[in-house]
């Protein structure tokens, strides 16, 4: 894996959330631009602000939620049509933090299922598995945002069956309500050889 395979760098001493915002700029210099204006108009800490493959550039922040509404308002002003996707989350799931950071869980054995859920954009894979996870009892494997991926991103997620299947239609109903699904997967019993490359 190279440096450009790796999600943006997060803070170690900065938790994500409770609540987050991201915006998503097709312009580096328009993105650098809307993180000063969204900083100076509220009380957020920028957990990334960084240009990611293909060309674009993506900022995360966090603080209350009114804090995080506010920056996010000023932030799209500033993008106007430089604008590629948006999110803000009350309440993140404690598992997309360590997906962010990539420390996902680490695949042991025989599985019960595999779901893959991959989306257009940062934006709609952080909002996608931030469903998934809330819908049933599903462990995060992976979640890699842009970098390494031609500016997709993608989560992948195991449980049983059903609860990975019920995980998945959400998350991807969650990325195609904002027309940004690429596809999603549920494999049942998968292979066992496949553990070690998830």
């Amino acid at each position: 894996m190279t440096v450009n395979d790796f999600n943006p760098a997060l803070p170690d001493n900065q938790a994500v959330g409770p609540c987050i915002g991201l915006l998503e700029l097709a312009s580096v210099a328009r993105g650098v631009e809307a993180a000063d204006a969204l900083l100076k108009e509220a009380d957020v800490e920028m957990l990334f602000s960084s240009p990611v493959q293909p060309g674009k550039y993506v900022m995360l922040f966090t603080g209350s939620v009114e804090d995080v509404r506010i920056a996010l308002d000023r932030g799209l002003e500033v993008a106007g049509n430089a604008l590629v996707d948006q999110l803000l989350i009350p309440q993140i799931h404690s598992q997309v933090e360590s997906g962010l950071r990539r420390r996902g869980g680490h695949v042991n054995g025989q599985l019960d299922a595999v779901g893959v859920v991959e989306t257009m954009t940062v934006a709609a894979s952080i909002q996608a598995a931030d469903v998934a996870l809330k819908t049933a009892t599903v462990d995060l494997i992976d979640l890699r945002i842009a970098n390494g991926l031609g500016g997709k991103s993608f989560f992948t997620l195991t449980g049983e069956v059903s609860d990975v299947r019920s995980s998945v239609a959400a998350g991807a109903r969650s990325a195609e309500q904002r027309g940004q699904l690429a596809e999603q997967v549920v494999i049942p019993r998968p292979h066992a050889s496949l553990a070690v490359h998830l």
